[in-house]
Formats: structure tokens, C-alpha cells, sequence
């Protein structure tokens, strides 16, 4: 109920990890999503149900937040920064590149 909540307020269910409104909820998201992951590798389900599983789906909850999209954009991101660096040791910190 309080994941649905969140989606009803922010349109999606990619709740942060360290969700200040309610940091439990982070907490739970992040692990159905490893439940899940964990149940597709070993073809059983671990500690989640087929029947929350689409519970979940229902409100359009994602279970990898890496998109393909999202990956090519990091891709190119990293290709500008050994560009302009010469290497791909990105500092954590980093936040200068600019497209």
C-alpha cells in the first residue's frame, strides 16, 4: 500500500534507496528486486510469490532500473571522459561532462 502511495504521488515506483519520507520503503523495494533477481536465476521463487510478483507489475514496478537507454547514455558519457582524460578511472565525484 505505501509503495502504491508512492506511485500515486511520483508516477513511478523507483523509490531511493534512502527514501527520507519513509526510509523502510526504500529498504523494501530494493529488496523485492533482489528476490526477484535471485528467483529468476534459480528458476524458483525465493521469498517472493508469482502472485506479488504481479501485484507489482500492476503499478509498473521495475525490476532493473539500468535501462539499455540509460546504459548508452553512461556509454557515452565514458567515452567522452577517455576522450578528454585518457584513461576511464572516473572519480566517484565526477560531474563534468557536458554533451
Amino acid at each position: 500500500k505505501e509503495l502504491v502511495s508512492y506511485v500515486n504521488e511520483f508516477g513511478d515506483a523507483r523509490v531511493p534507496k534512502r527514501f527520507a519520507d519513509n526510509p523502510f520503503l526504500g529498504s523494501w523495494v530494493n529488496t523485492q528486486r533482489r528476490h526477484y533477481k535471485k528467483s529468476q536465476k534459480s528458476n524458483k521463487l525465493c521469498n517472493i510469490t508469482k502472485e506479488r510478483i504481479q501485484l507489482l507489475n500492476n503499478i509498473g514496478f521495475e525490476w532493473s532500473l539500468i535501462s539499455s537507454e540509460l546504459w548508452d547514455v553512461r556509454y557515452k558519457e565514458l567515452v567522452s571522459y577517455v576522450k578528454e582524460f585518457g584513461d576511464a578511472r572516473v572519480p566517484h565525484q565526477f560531474s563534468g561532462i557536458h554533451f
